[in-house]
């Protein structure tokens, strides 16, 4: 799997992606017109300084209380390359691997917006050289890795209609 590099985007603890993708937002609206309002609450300009190949970098529980696809979605449309957090929600979490945006949990602290990240998904190191920090989490098992460089698993599964799961995890 390809490193990952980009800019840090910062949000804080318990973001549920329901802030962006509730049926407040939703009813009549495509995904472009709720990218460039996305965490807008949280963050003002979010979305507006968001470039495309940045990483969102946020605290404990992201993605809590979605289960919502859209979410992922959205963030496709922003450009977001990856999500570091040190906690997901579940739903969330299963909910960007099958929709191919790498999430990986690591600690967060001392890393700051603006800075640069550098993720190595298949080693298990998150990088920010400028400030010195390294961090080592568990690589993403074989079978998660497929299923993102595939672009997630519907795609998975056109490209592979003869998948065998015990090749995917050897």
């Amino acid at each position: 799997m390809n490193i990952i590099k980009g800019g840090a985007r910062v949000l804080g603890d318990d973001v549920s992606t329901d802030i962006h993708c509730s049926s407040k937002y939703l009813p009549g609206k495509n995904t472009e017109q709720i990218a460039a309002v996305a965490y807008e609450q949280l963050v003002p300009g979010f979305a507006q300084g968001f470039v495309k190949g940045d990483l969102i970098v946020a605290g404990r529980n992201f993605g809590i209380n979605s289960s919502r696809e859209q979410a992922v979605h959205i963030m496709h449309r922003m450009g977001v390359a990856a999500i570091v957090a040190p906690s997901f929600g579940r739903q969330f979490f299963r909910n960007a691997i099958n929709n191919g945006l790498t999430v990986i949990e690591c600690d967060t602290a001392g890393i700051s917006a603006g800075d640069v990240i550098e993720i190595d998904p298949s080693s298990g190191r998150v990088t920010v050289a400028a400030r010195g920090i390294t961090r080592t989490v568990p690589p993403l098992p074989a079978a998660v890795q497929a299923l993102l460089a595939a672009g997630g698993l519907i795609p998975f599964l056109q490209q592979h209609p003869d998948w065998n799961l015990k090749e995917l995890a050897a």
